[in-house]
C-alpha cells in the first residue's frame, strides 16, 4: 500500500503541522482576550459608584483591590465611607496609560446644605490577577 503520508512524507507533514500549530499559539499569546480595558474599567467603575449611590457598601467594597484590602479591612472601610451621601455618579472618561493601570474621571452628584452639587473625581484602577480593581488611596 503506497500512502502519501508514508515514511518520510508522514514525518514532513507532522513537522509542518507542528510548526504551523506552534506559530498559531505564539500568535495568540500576544493577544489580550479580556477585551478593551477602557470599556471593562468604565463598567466596573460605574458599577462601584452605583453601589455607593445605593448605599450598598459591601458591594462597593468588592471592587477594592486586594492590595488596598490588606491596608483597609472591611471594618475600616465601613466605618469611613458614608453610605447614602451620593445621589448620582457618572463615569466620564477612562484613560489607560499602561496595560495594567487606568485613570477614571467620574462626576459625582450630592446634596449639601440644601444644594445639589457636582464634583469631578479621578480614580485609579489596576489590573491584578486578570481582574480590574479600584485603588483606595486613603480613607
Amino acid at each position: 500500500m503506497n500512502s502519501v503520508f508514508s515514511g518520510w512524507n508522514r514525518w514532513a507533514a507532522f513537522a509542518l503541522a507542528a510548526t504551523v500549530g506552534a506559530g498559531l499559539l505564539v500568535g495568540c499569546a500576544g493577544v489580550d482576550l479580556g477585551g478593551d480595558p477602557t470599556k471593562i474599567v468604565a463598567e466596573r467603575a460605574q458599577a462601584r459608584w452605583d453601589a455607593l449611590v445605593k448605599a450598598d457598601l459591601k458591594e462597593a467594597y468588592a471592587f477594592v483591590s486586594p492590595t488596598s484590602r490588606q491596608t483597609y479591612s472591611w471594618e475600616i472601610y465601613r466605618g469611613a465611607v458614608r453610605g447614602g451621601f451620593w445621589k448620582k455618579a457618572t463615569v466620564d472618561k477612562v484613560a489607560c496609560p499602561s496595560k495594567d493601570s487606568c485613570e477614571v474621571d467620574v462626576t459625582i452628584e450630592y446634596a449639601h446644605r440644601g444644594s445639589q452639587l457636582k464634583t469631578p473625581v479621578r480614580e485609579s484602577w489596576v489590573r491584578q490577577d486578570g481582574e480590574w480593581w479600584y485603588v483606595l488611596k486613603s480613607l
